[in-house]
């Protein structure tokens, strides 16, 4: 009887330090914890300037955030940024904070510090019981350079005559790698990219003037560079004033039974409405729609320089209309709307072929409402050419062409009245006259002469000579 009261004594003393011993082992366990806090820096920036706000996010789901310090090391000495202190318990709660986010300042003036090297250090800690009941710490090092002396420019290419409407190029030179350059045509901007030239500090910008930028619209190159320093650059231009045509266009009742239709997909809003109004929201609202699409395509355009020579116009053809005609467009006898018009009409025998204008990259093919089935090539260095009114396409998006390959045939596609060929060029995201690249001389006094003075090109190809057809396609 004794020896069964000894058994249930200790059975039971086991029980007993069991259900003690195991709860202790999972706190223990718990508040050992060995994951790390995290922790995320932004901006990434290698280089700031003479103030840069700094955001730290850290975070710790399992004990909680204990500190966040971010300090700065330059030249030996040890500038404090922050230090914040987040509630909690060691012992029982652990953090009651698991994720946070602070900011603050690297100030040049008021720290008192110089220009070079230095070292941002983030150092966070959690509630861990590990380290002699301090905690798991992470600790992020980010070298920097602190710069606040701004990028130097130097315009390399002289007398920049430009037309109302026109195109031309701008040679410059950077001493250090910036971020952003190029230049400003009034509020416009053309990006420059290096690449042309063996020298690499050596950038090219194509430019434009909007047929609306006059005589007096400023133009500089600028400049960021990786602290975010700011730098511009004039340089001698002139413009010359263009005043151009003012047209009519007279629409019918029958152009609109036949072309109206069309669109109902792209204004289903006017279903109903009398013909007249389904055309004003065809010709303002779609039209400003489909622009819009077209120079989105001028924001990516490759670092080559796949052109060469004059461009082609449409063989045997005839203009019907001009750059920048300023058109009323009149229905029965009274002026309803007014656009410009920011291409070429040429017009030819129906379905002619419509041959690439120079050598360059398909970037776009498909239709675009107003402009019908349309092919976009892109020449390199935002350089692009446009052909609309298409009956059929013969090409691809990514193909690479040859000057005079046939894109497709002439039509009377989108808001076309007859078959003829809509052929516009745009640089970087302004339209431009595309008659001046088919004048030799032109092309040779405003961008080749340019480029051949500035510097001696790279040793790869800079043309599309050896592109191949592709593969062809009909829609």
């Amino acid at each position: 009887m004794l020896g069964k009261k000894k058994r249930y004594k200790s059975k039971l003393i086991i029980v007993v330090c069991l259900l003690v011993l195991i709860p202790l082992a999972v706190v223990f366990y718990m508040k050992f914890e060995s994951a790390r806090p995290t922790v995320e820096v932004t901006p990434q920036k290698e280089a700031i300037g003479a103030t840069q706000e700094i955001r730290v996010t850290a975070a710790d789901p399992k004990s909680g955030l204990r500190g966040l310090r971010a300090e700065l090391v330059k030249d030996g000495k040890t500038y404090d940024l922050l230090d914040k202190a987040f509630a909690g318990d060691v012992f029982i709660r652990g953090g009651e904070v698991h994720q946070a986010a602070e900011t603050f300042k690297i100030d040049k003036r008021a720290l008192k510090i110089s220009d070079g090297k230095a070292v941002l250090r983030i150092v966070v800690s959690d509630y861990s019981w590990r380290n002699w009941l301090r905690g798991n710490r992470t600790v992020l090092e980010k070298p920097i350079v602190i710069d606040t002396r701004p990028p130097r420019i130097e315009v390399v290419s002289k007398a920049h005559n430009i037309n109302q409407g026109g195109a031309g190029v701008v040679i410059y030179r950077l001493f250090e790698p910036c971020e952003k350059s190029g230049v400003l045509v009034g509020e416009n901007f053309f990006p420059g990219r290096s690449g042309y030239y063996r020298d690499p500090q050596l950038y090219v910008a194509f430019i434009a003037l909007d047929y609306r930028q006059g005589v007096g619209t400023k133009m500089v190159v600028t400049a960021v560079d990786k602290a975010g320093n700011s730098a511009k650059a004039g340089f001698y231009h002139h413009i010359r004033r263009k005043r151009f045509r003012k047209d009519v266009i007279n629409i019918t009742d029958g152009f609109l039974k036949r072309k109206m239709p069309e669109f109902e997909a792209e204004v289903p809003q006017t279903s109903g409405q009398p013909l007249i109004d389904v055309f004003l929201k065809v010709n303002g609202e779609l039209r400003r729609k489909n622009y819009d699409q077209l120079v989105a395509i001028g924001r990516h355009s490759d670092a080559r320089m796949y052109w060469k020579g004059t461009f082609m116009r449409l063989p045997n053809s005839a203009p019907r209309a001009r750059f920048a005609d300023q058109r009323d467009y009149r229905y029965k006898g009274k002026v309803v709307d007014h656009q410009v018009h920011l291409g070429v009409d040429l017009a030819s025998l129906a379905r002619a072929k419509v041959p690439a204008a120079n050598n360059g990259r398909v970037a776009f093919t498909g239709t675009v409402g107003i402009y019908g089935n349309t092919v976009v090539l892109d020449h390199g260095f935002g350089l692009f050419s446009l052909y609309s009114h298409l009956s059929r396409i013969d090409v691809e998006k990514g193909q690479t062409v040859q000057k005079g390959e046939v894109l497709g045939l002439t039509g009377a596609t989108g808001l076309a009245g007859g078959d003829h060929l809509h052929y516009a060029m745009m640089v970087h995201q302004t339209f431009v006259n595309p008659i001046e690249w088919w004048d030799a001389a032109w092309i040779r006094n405003n961008v080749t002469d340019k480029l051949a003075e500035a510097g001696v090109p790279a040793a790869a190809p800079t043309d599309a000579s050896s592109a191949g057809s592709g593969k062809s396609v009909k829609q």
